[in-house]
């Protein structure tokens, strides 16, 4: 019998390939007794397992703008326009998120956890690389952590004209319970508690431009790999419990951007190309 439902299966697998192929399309459809599709692959099937949720942010004009009435009058469906018209921001927000440089693992409190000599290293070429891109950067911000603070120092060394503000909601932590599971236990008290932190820095730094911002603006955010992996997950609108299957090197940058529109893209994920091979660290 098993014997049998294994050979109904492959049969029923190889004719979705043989339907796909005649159409001129390679791919697979696992097909039921009845000749209904079980599972397409994206080759077969071109609707979006999950759409894009546009007012991510709570910024999308339509939500700024009182709805009309069922009966509105000509004059006032275009006076909405005008107002949806005035709420549209038209500059870009770009986010360079920079996991801190290797620190002392030993170190107990946040205090020694400090910077290693590498780290400091590191740090250092990921300034150089900032200035480097010749880019107008709009301001510094990190996490109160040592290791994060002693990072963003190095960096503001080669851009001294930033401004540099100190966000505690960026402190590292566990945002969500990951899936699949890590390998040793977390009591979920850590998670109810940095979680809605961390998710708090998200909402804080992660939107579309203000209708009064009319040039585009760059962002540097030193900060940890838990917060800036759980942060891409949310930009990205995947699953937030996926964050733990990205890995991030040290002093790399990850570049987040926002349109106008509340379109988000990576530009750069963990970009450590900048520094040499053999100083190259993620633990």
């Amino acid at each position: 019998m098993v014997v049998y439902k294994h050979m109904f299966m492959m049969l029923n697998i190889a004719k979705g390939i043989g339907t796909a192929t005649a159409t001129g399309i390679l791919g697979y459809a696992v097909w039921s007794r009845e000749g209904t599709v079980l599972n397409a692959s994206w080759t077969t099937n071109f609707e979006p397992s999950v759409r894009w949720e546009h007012n991510w942010d709570r910024r999308d004009p339509e939500s700024l703008v009182k709805p009309l009435k069922s009966n509105s009058s000509e004059k006032e469906t275009k006076n909405r326009e005008n107002e949806l018209e005035k709420q549209r921001p038209t500059a870009t927000r770009h986010l360079l998120l920079i996991r801190h440089g290797q620190y002392n693992l030993d170190g107990k409190e946040d205090s020694e956890r400090y910077l290693t000599k590498l780290g400091k290293k590191q740090a250092d070429y990921c300034g150089k690389r900032l200035k480097e891109a010749d880019i107008e950067y709009t301001k510094l911000i990190s996490s109160t952590m040592t290791r994060a603070v002693e990072t963003a120092a190095i960096i503001h060394k080669h851009l001294p004209q930033l401004t540099w503000e100190k966000e505690p909601n960026l402190c590292e932590g566990a945002p969500i319970p990951p899936e699949p599971p890590i390998g040793h236990w977390k009591p979920e008290q850590f998670f109810f508690q940095d979680g809605p932190r961390i998710e708090t820095a998200f909402r804080k730094l992660f939107h579309r431009a203000e209708v009064e911002q009319k040039k585009d603006s760059y962002e540097i955010v030193v900060c940890h790999a838990n917060v800036i992996r759980y942060f891409v997950c949310r930009a990205l609108q995947f699953p937030p419990e996926a964050w733990l299957r990205i890995s991030l090197d040290h002093a790399s940058i990850t570049w987040v951007t926002i349109r106008p529109s509340g379109r988000v893209s990576i530009r750069r994920l963990g970009d450590s190309g900048f520094i040499p091979a053999k100083e190259v660290t993620a633990s």
